[in-house]
């Protein structure tokens, strides 16, 4: 009996089997990934994707990258002109912004070590405006943000969600369903959110998390290649039972 038992315990500790999630959503739609301020690839990568459906932005669209102002023209400009069709998600990276222009001194100052310090380059905010530990970096951010866009940063929505496919930045506790996700998990991760497999049939399309391609996997739909460190930009298309790649 002992023996019996001793290898039912073994068998219980075979490797985890990566699965292939079903794929459900209401309506065709492209997921694009972590932008970060590389406009050309962005350009690039909407003139590729053909076909209906919305286009869901999964936040990140500043910081480390040469021309984050000009990705959050661009992408401004887009939704006003196309409420129905662009969805831009918040990212943490536009939260670290926010942050800044909110709290320089505080909260805020993290920021210029994640990238903040390419973004105000890149509105032309020259680095003697730092001499004051940032406080007049943070009001000629301010003020260099095109009318309304401040607005819209702030009302950026953390998840988005068609069927069973659930759009977001970073990840979603495995744990808990969609509805009830911690702004915290939606933005920054979740500690399980790799190490454990959802048992409610719902899959989650992310980025924040740099992997080498577009990944479909368990749950999860990764599409953060890493466009700022020289890699890809990645879409995914994501249709009735598939899901489909493009990188640029």
């Amino acid at each position: 009996m002992f023996r019996m038992i001793r290898s039912m315990l073994r068998a219980d500790k075979s490797p985890f089997v990566p699965s292939q999630p079903v794929i459900a959503p209401d309506e065709p739609f492209f997921a694009i990934g972590d932008i970060h301020g590389c406009l050309p690839q962005m350009q690039t990568l909407l003139a590729q994707l053909d076909g209906p459906g919305p286009r869901i932005f999964l936040g990140d669209y500043v910081d480390r990258g040469p021309q984050s102002a000009q990705v959050l023209s661009e992408l401004f400009i887009l939704q006003m002109e196309n409420p129905d069709d662009v969805v831009c998600l918040k990212g943490n990276h536009e939260v670290m912004l926010l942050d800044f222009i909110d709290d320089p001194l505080g909260r805020g100052a993290r920021w210029l070590k994640f990238g903040g310090l390419d973004t105000l380059a890149s509105f032309g905010i020259a680095a003697d405006a730092m001499a004051d530990d940032g406080l007049d970096a943070a009001l000629a951010l301010e003020r260099a943000l095109p009318d309304g866009m401040l607005q819209w940063l702030r009302a950026l929505p953390l998840r988005w969600s068609s069927g069973n496919m659930h759009c977001v930045h970073a990840s979603m506790n495995p744990d808990k369903p969609p509805h009830k996700q911690s702004e915290n998990a939606l933005l920054w991760g979740h500690p399980d959110f790799f190490a454990k497999r959802r048992s409610d049939g719902q899959c989650v399309i992310h980025g924040h998390t740099i992997v080498p391609q577009g990944t479909v996997c368990d749950d999860r739909i990764s599409v953060d290649t890493g466009a700022y460190q020289g890699g890809l930009l990645t879409a995914v298309a994501v249709r009735d039972g598939k899901a489909s790649f493009i990188s640029v």
